[in-house]
Order: C-alpha cells, then structure tokens, then sequence
C-alpha cells in the first residue's frame, strides 16, 4: 500500500479527525465571536484573531468531511498530522512572543496541548489503518 492509495480506516483514525474537526470548528466560531474583546482579553490583534477564526471554522469543516468518506487518502492524513504539529509549534512561538496576556498565553498553550494530542490520535489511527 502506498501513500496515494486511499485506505479503508479504522475507527480511531475516524474519531480522531471527527473530534480535531469539531474543536477546531468550535474554537474558530468562538474567536469570531469574541474578536472585539480578544485583543483587550487574550492581547491577540483583532485581524488575528478573525483571520484564525476563518480558518479554524474551514480546516473544522474539511476534517469532518474527510472522516466522513468511505475511503480516506493517507497523503491528506500526513498533511493534517504535519500541519497540526505546524500549529503547535506555532502557538508556543505565539505564547512566547510577549504579545499575549496571562490568559491569552494560557488558552494558546492550551490548545496546542489539545492539537499535539490530536496529531497524535491521528498518527496512531493511521498506523492501524495502514497496517490491515
């Protein structure tokens, strides 16, 4: 089997993107709908915050739609696991920088823990899908 061949896959694999997908789109609603108190709040610009919003609620969108076909190509499943560890190693760069609140820190951090853990379920249901 190889990379481009889409994989029948297991129910971790499934589970893993449905969860990443729904937090991801929950956290993105969530920050368009505070992006006028982000900034004072978290100490994230308001073009941040929407601009990651946006997104969040698409990539949620995607993941969902991904687990939902028959057949799901493990190329896509690299690129969310890469993707997701891009997003860590990001907000802990963001957390880092100076620019965020106490809270704004907290929540960054948070959700890269939630993300890493993410990427991790992924990793291992794909691992078991592969491997049948």
């Amino acid at each position: 089997m190889t990379i481009a061949t889409p994989i029948a896959t297991d129910r971790l694999l499934r589970l893993a993107l449905r969860i990443d997908g729904v937090a991801s789109g929950a956290l993105g609603v969530g920050l368009l709908a505070l992006a006028g108190v982000a900034e004072d709040r978290l100490g994230a610009s308001t073009a941040l915050t929407v601009s990651v919003g946006i997104f969040l609620v698409l990539f949620g969108a995607a993941l969902v739609l991904l687990a939902a076909r028959p057949r799901i190509p493990p190329a896509a499943v690299w690129v969310i696991i890469i993707g997701n560890l891009g997003w860590v190693a990001e907000s802990v760069i963001l957390a880092v920088s100076d620019d965020l609140t106490g809270l704004g820190v907290a929540l960054t951090l948070a959700q890269a823990a939630a993300v890493l853990v993410f990427a991790d379920l992924e990793y291992a249901g794909l691992r078991r899908a592969m491997r049948r």
